[in-house]
């Protein structure tokens, strides 16, 4: 019979283990710094197209073509609203605190279950 051979499970070998979790750190902070960037690129984008709104809507004249720019602009900065929420909210961030509200909240109304039959 030939001996199995094992292999070490990570806590044995934290060399590895350590290595990876260095890893996974620089890529989510890559990933972090990716979206500073892009956040930082988009709120500037979003103060640009507000202020040329601004100015048009400062035009007494109301042109056709003024009115679709300005439409033009509402639905940018609707796209820029839309991508500065999503960068901040994000279901990954959420994700543990709503799975700590669902254990929490079943547990509390597990307890209360028992604690009603038992006084009633």
């Amino acid at each position: 019979m030939k001996p199995r051979k094992q292999s070490q499970p990570p806590e044995e070998n934290p060399e590895i283990d350590f290595g990876q979790e260095l890893e996974e750190v620089e890529r989510s902070l890559l990933d972090l710094k990716e979206r500073y960037t892009q956040l930082q690129s988009d709120r500037q984008q979003k103060a640009e197209w507000e202020q040329r709104r601004h100015q048009l809507n400062q035009n007494k004249h109301h042109t056709p073509e003024i009115k679709a720019e300005l439409r033009q602009i509402k639905q940018r900065l609707e796209v820029l609203e839309i991508n500065l929420e999503s960068q901040l909210f994000s279901w990954g961030s959420l994700k543990k605190p709503f799975w700590q509200a669902v254990r929490f909240g079943g547990m509390g109304v597990i307890i209360g279950w028992i604690l009603k039959s038992c006084v009633g």
